[in-house]
């Protein structure tokens, strides 16, 4: 959920995970190795705690033009690990029956949805998904709000470098893989991926 919605006295909100125009990190060149990829200069902030490579970017959140089409890595892996709100930054609302989530409307995929699910948004607050519900026409009709009663970091969404004679090369295309899997050491990421089991379909009233 990226789209800018504009709060009740229509001032244009902006999602705590965008990205903003001023916040692209510098260039890192990324070099392989036995284990897998990394950076020619890497840093210890580099990798998270489980060693997995991320996107480098800046902090300067409100700072030029938002690009709402753009997650922030850092943001959107801090909301996601703590369970903030995507939209506003603050802590997602939870109840007996789990925290909340808008999801993109997939009921017709399989039978089991949305359980077992590879979530790569954070979760909301009420406030801030009955108002993006009620201002984004994007989100009427094409997403659902779920209770996930267990969620648990799963693993990272970025793009997979192979390794050639050249060098590791980037797939064209992103993926999701388990922090269990050996491949995730081929992995820049820029999205942590929470699981979402336990799940009720609600209807969204605040």
């Amino acid at each position: 959920m990226s789209q800018q919605v504009k709060s009740r006295t229509n001032v244009p909100v902006v999602p705590y995970i965008a990205a903003w125009s001023a916040e692209r990190g510098p260039r890192a060149r990324v070099v392989g190795g036995p284990y897998g990829i990394g950076y020619a200069d890497e840093q210890p902030y580099d990798r998270d705690a489980h060693g997995v490579l991320w996107t480098r970017s800046a902090i300067r959140r409100g700072v030029g033009k938002p690009e709402l089409g753009r997650v922030h890595p850092a943001r959107q892996r801090r909301a996601m690990r703590l369970m903030l709100c995507q939209v506003c930054g603050n802590a997602a609302d939870r109840t007996e029956e789990g925290a909340l989530w808008l999801l993109k409307d997939d009921r017709g995929v399989t039978s089991t949805w949305p359980e077992d699910l590879g979530a790569t948004h954070p979760p909301v607050c009420v406030p801030c998904a009955t108002e993006s519900v009620r201002r984004c026409p994007h989100l009427r009709g094409q997403f659902v709000a779920v209770r996930v009663r267990r969620s648990v970091v799963h693993g990272v969404h970025g793009i997979r470098y192979r390794p050639t004679g050249r060098g590791p090369v980037p797939e064209p295309e992103g993926v999701t893989v388990a922090y269990t899997d050996p491949a995730v050491r081929w992995v820049r990421a820029f999205q942590l991926v929470r699981r979402l089991n336990e799940c009720t379909v609600i209807e969204l009233r605040g």
